[in-house]
């Protein structure tokens, strides 16, 4: 079996591409039962957002699954293989896991070290499941990736330092005031930066937001997302005498606020502390304006310059999450290894209790007269002694399994525990139309998942493990 991961991102498609593979919440469920029925996949998984759209698949048969990936991304989105092409990428094995962590982790978002990703990936997963296209592979990968995405920010700071303009203007805002209890925002203009940084300054704890705009209704329309109030531009110099914190994004060609104009309403304000944002270019905000006392005025320039320390500071930190990943992936290369050998810890399960099984109804017919209670008792015994026998041997394949090839272990134990009844038994069980779903159940469709000379595939169908789909 191989994990494969095929997609595109905002690092290797504009939007007007991305925007063609976006996919429809309400249109996953289909688009993943389509892509499970897809020629060798066995299980898959979708993660699609703004920035990226990708394919998750444990398929059978590496060198015709990347075609049939990319075949099935053509009839669904549309788009001829020959446009897409040069904007896909495709990750096998430890490629594809690795990157699997890294966009839990946020390491490959635009905004690295962003955690919303994280969401959408166990979004993913939850879905994948209830529409039953993952089994145990995926199962368990995902699930580990969501889990070391937690414990990598919380054990490191790469969240801690903002790397949004937005976001920086609140940790200057926060320098000033230690906090924004009581204050007082005043909009000018109603750009789309500004109005963010509002909402990130209003969910701070600032209370009062006023916007000032040359149009009255849309100062209407965006006070409205605030409970704040609209003013005219009349209303401009009374409303700066009112604020402690002004964001000015206007588009206009011309400054909005002199010197003159700001140091008059200082005046007015007591020389009570004034936070000024001017993230228009050209700018808005008279320069001259900083040099005031208790006036802290930033442009764009400045917040973007924040964002880049914070971002060398983010890198730093992931650089130790990388290392993080790589521990768990060694870790779920170990646990992959292992399930070759499953079938074979199960037959020699089957094998010790047929035996346990054979020599209690042996006693039973040579000792008649035993109660209840004591046959029980002898039953419990006697069944305790098997998995205590068992239990060295189980780990001792595993541990073979993890540090060597999984069929040279499988080969080795069948003979040394005479095992090759059991397993023969296990392969015409399994050769039987019937399969198992993401959490067990049975569905009807005829497949062999094993045969000699594969035994990854035999792996894959012992017990506890579920194949979604098998098609040759």
């Amino acid at each position: 079996m191989h994990i494969l991961a095929v997609g595109l991102n905002y690092k290797t498609a504009p939007v007007e591409i991305r925007e063609q593979f976006a996919i429809a919440e309400n249109e996953l469920p289909l688009a993943l039962q389509q892509l499970k029925n897809t020629p060798s996949v066995l299980e898959c998984a979708i993660v699609g957002t703004c920035n990226r759209t990708e394919l998750y698949a444990v398929v059978d048969r590496l060198p015709l699954c990347g075609q049939s990936l990319r075949s099935f991304m053509e009839k669904w989105f549309g788009v001829p293989k020959q446009e897409m092409t040069p904007h896909l990428y495709i990750y096998e094995g430890d490629q594809a896991i690795r990157h699997l962590f890294r966009v839990a982790s946020g390491l490959d978002s635009l905004v690295i070290g962003e955690t919303q990703i994280l969401g959408q990936v166990k979004h993913s997963l939850m879905l994948a499941q209830q529409e039953r296209t993952t089994g145990t592979i995926f199962n368990t990968l995902f699930k580990q990736a969501v889990t070391m995405a937690k414990r990598a920010h919380s054990e490191t700071s790469i969240g801690e330092n903002p790397v949004s303009v937005s976001y920086a203007a609140v940790e200057l805002g926060k320098r000033i005031f230690g906090d924004f209890a009581q204050k007082t925002v005043l909009i000018i203009g109603a750009g789309k930066m500004s109005e963010l940084t509002a909402k990130h300054l209003y969910a701070n704890g600032a209370q009062k937001v006023i916007v000032a705009n040359r149009t009255l209704q849309r100062a209407e329309d965006l006070a409205g997302k605030f409970d704040g109030r609209a003013c005219g531009w009349e209303e401009l110099p009374a409303a700066l005498a009112e604020a402690d914190i002004v964001i000015s994004s206007t588009g206009s060609r011309q400054q909005v606020l002199t010197c003159t104009e700001v140091k008059a309403a200082m005046q007015r304000r007591k020389s009570r502390p004034l936070f000024m944002i001017d993230i228009a270019v050209p700018r808005d905000l008279d320069p001259a304006i900083g040099d005031l006392p208790n006036v802290f005025l930033y442009d764009i320039d400045d917040l973007q310059m924040i964002v880049e320390s914070n971002l060398k500071e983010r890198r730093k930190e992931a650089i130790k999450i990388d290392k993080m990943i790589a521990t768990e992936m060694e870790q779920f290369d170990a646990w992959y290894r292992t399930l070759a050998v499953t079938p074979v810890i199960q037959a020699l399960q089957k094998k010790a209790g047929d035996i346990h099984q054979e020599t209690m109804e042996s006693l039973l017919r040579k000792l008649p007269d035993l109660d209840e209670r004591e046959i029980t008792v002898i039953r419990k015994l006697t069944k305790s002694m098997v998995n205590q026998i068992l239990r060295d041997p189980i780990v001792g394949i595993k541990e073979m399994a993890e540090k060597r090839n999984g069929a040279q272990t499988v080969e080795t134990v069948t003979k040394l525990f005479a095992l090759e009844d059991e397993l023969a038994g296990q392969k015409r069980q399994q050769s039987k139309p019937v399969m198992y779903n993401a959490i067990g159940e049975e569905k009807a469709k005829a497949a062999d998942l094993t045969s000699a000379g594969e035994p990854q595939r035999a792996a894959y169908s012992g017990a506890g493990l579920q194949p979604v789909n098998a098609q040759a």
